[in-house]
């Protein structure tokens, strides 16, 4: 099944727990939350507040995509406001495999993003231990960015990993993900889409979901 992940990044905060309800509603699979330091990424968003505030309105799974420098410093404070899947970017982490090894000990499924020009083979020893890898397809920091090609190819590598040693890995891409190149990601094994804009454009939550899984 392929699990559709919408980015709150590119929510209306005027309304937002209303489009968690809605999103919940629509079929959606996981809230994809961006958090963002001005620091590891040149932009600043939302941190645990926001995780407080919404984790009421849904069972969804949340998942939280920590841009930040050192965030094994945050990872205590994330799973106690609610988070299911904890996603740690390798590029910001000097200790990688004690800090999965960290977030799973507060019960909650450990994610390894990586940006578009690092590569997947870095991953592989610890990817046994991963629930989720995330591969970026945009470089992170904005939303309505546009996909950039070749990340289909390392999609490609951590599905070939994944068969190899963790055939239960979660696959994620996000990045400039539209009804245009949905298909593209899923051929080449993603099975958790993150998508923005996609989906919030409009108002038509409802609406944009249903056509992402038309397409697919």
């Amino acid at each position: 099944m392929i699990q559709i992940a919408p980015s709150i990044l590119s929510a209306d905060f005027s309304k937002l727990g209303e489009q968690i309800i809605e999103l919940d509603k629509s079929g959606a699979d996981m809230i994809h939350i961006d958090v963002m330091d001005g620091h590891f990424v040149p932009n600043i968003s939302y941190g645990t507040p926001i995780i407080r505030s919404i984790r009421h309105l849904t069972k969804m799974t949340f998942d939280a995509h920590l841009m930040i420098s050192e965030p094994s410093r945050y990872v205590e404070d994330f799973a106690a406001a609610g988070a299911d899947i904890i996603t740690v970017h390798w590029e910001a982490d000097h200790h990688i495999d004690r800090t999965i090894n960290y977030i799973k000990s507060f019960n909650v499924k450990a994610g390894l993003a990586l940006n578009p020009a690092t590569p997947v083979e870095l991953i592989k020893h610890v990817l046994p231990n991963l629930d989720m890898v995330l591969i970026m397809s945009v470089n992170p920091g904005f939303g309505g960015q546009k996909y950039i090609s070749y990340c289909s190819e390392k999609i490609k590598q951590v599905k070939e990993l994944s068969d190899k040693f963790n055939k239960e890995l979660l696959i994620q891409v996000d990045g400039g993900i539209t009804k245009d190149n949905i298909k593209e990601a899923v051929s080449m094994g993603a099975n958790v889409i993150v998508a923005g804009s996609s989906v919030f454009k409009n108002g038509a939550i409802k609406e944009n979901i249903a056509e992402l899984r038309r397409v697919l």
